[in-house]
């Protein structure tokens, strides 16, 4: 049998460790900062609903970065390729890494590119209280589809899809 505890302040790391245990995809969410560009990687990413089509993700209060997303009108969440695990490390260490890739601004004003697995262009609906995080709520109003596969995440270390595995 393996650990029981109540996901106390006393057990925050245990609970940590837990929540690690599901795997998630990996993404970088951007959107315009005082028209300049700005991302954040993030792996708390999930749909909602096909029909409004909406997406949800959620963001740290406590982010420096966070600011900027609360006020976006529209956002892009780039699901990230197995072989884009730098990109995802450099959008965690810094917001600007955008000189990492190709990008252009979309009819939005959002910082968008599209080598990535799957990118959704979002205009934000709802904002959510969620404890030290918020859930942001997109209706997805554009979808880019490419081919590959998905950068994985779980307990604190990238990894990849294993199709049948």
């Amino acid at each position: 049998m393996g650990t029981s505890f109540r996901p106390t302040p006393e057990h925050s790391t245990e609970y940590r460790e837990a929540l690690g245990c599901f795997a998630t995809g990996v993404t970088i969410v951007t959107a315009t900062a005082e028209r300049t560009p700005i991302g954040m990687t993030a792996n708390s990413f999930s749909s909602i609903s096909l029909t409004p089509p909406l997406v949800l993700w959620s963001p740290s209060k406590t982010s420096l970065r966070y600011p900027y997303f609360a006020e976006a009108r529209h956002f892009a969440i780039h699901v990230l390729r197995e072989d884009q695990r730098p990109l995802a490390e450099e959008f965690a260490r810094r917001g600007d890494a955008f000189d990492q890739l190709g990008w252009e601004w979309d009819q939005n004003g959002v910082p968008v590119f599209d080598d990535c697995l799957t990118r959704f262009d979002c205009r934000t609906t709802a904002i959510h209280e969620g404890g030290d995080h918020v859930i942001m709520v997109g209706e997805v109003e554009n979808v880019v589809l490419n081919d590959g596969s998905p950068l994985v995440f779980a307990r604190r270390s990238f990894g990849r899809y294993l199709p049948g595995a």
